[in-house]
């Protein structure tokens, strides 16, 4: 059943459903009056509704069942990339939605080669938070990530004052075979808490990023015994976190 999250409800047993999910629903899906989606709130809160009107502006669903639905990791996971080249950030958002991330946090690295230009951020972001949704929907989170404004490093040490726990990718660390650091971190952590996970661009973290992230209490920690390109790594990580709070218990 097609999953939509909606920001908008006339009351608590009516969803009002407009701009580009309206298109979907009507041109994409050719839904009709009667049809059955899913509506998700903005608390994550869902339900099963049926489209109850069609108008210009927008498709009126009616709740027929609110869900109980456990979709989501039991801890807060914020990737923060350093910006790659090409679309690769894209990729990491759209299959990091899948694989449970809540916050994207791009940020500008020493070596990142792409240069943040604040005057095409609006519609960068826009896209962004676009494939989140639609990453989140075909996957039936819960919860709409969130894609951060790309910041500094000297912010992204500030930012990350406000997790339980850091953790930063180090392909040296990878190198001289540590392997217990992300593993005992996990099992660590109790259900609510958040984790910052920071990985660098193409090329890496320089000896001076990694000097500061340890100066504010990050841990460095290796992801097994091959070097992950930048787009990989996060993906990586996602996929071991979930193993260890979904599947293994």
């Amino acid at each position: 059943m097609q999953r939509y999250f909606v920001k908008d409800q006339a009351n608590e047993n009516r969803f009002l459903i407009g701009s580009e999910d309206r298109h979907h629903i009507l041109k994409v899906m050719r839904m009709h009056i009667g049809d059955q989606i899913i509506c998700v709130d903005q608390q994550g809160k869902m339900a099963v509704c049926e489209i109850a009107k069609i108008t210009d502006e927008q498709v009126v669903a009616d709740v027929v069942q609110w869900k109980e639905d456990h979709s989501e990791l039991p801890i807060s996971i914020t990737i923060a990339s350093g910006l790659p080249k090409g679309d690769k950030l894209e990729w990491i958002i759209q299959k990091g939605t899948e694989l449970g991330a809540h916050k994207f946090l791009p940020y500008s690295a020493a070596r990142s080669v792409v240069k943040w230009d604040d005057k095409k951020a609006a519609k960068k972001i826009e896209r962004w938070q676009k494939i989140a949704k639609e990453a989140a929907e075909q996957s039936h989170r819960a919860i709409l990530p969130e894609v951060i404004n790309p910041v500094s490093f000297k912010n992204l040490l500030a930012e990350s004052k406000n997790f339980h726990y850091k953790l930063a990718a180090y392909e040296e660390e990878s190198r001289s075979g540590e392997t217990s650091i992300f593993a005992s971190t996990l099992q660590k952590m109790k259900s609510g808490e958040s984790l910052l996970l920071v990985f660098g661009p193409e090329g890496g973290l320089t000896e001076e990023e990694v000097r500061l992230l340890k100066e504010n209490e990050f841990a460095l920690c290796g992801l097994g015994p091959r070097i992950l390109r930048t787009e990989t790594a996060p993906l990586y990580a996602l996929g071991a976190i979930s193993y260890h709070f979904e599947l293994m218990r």
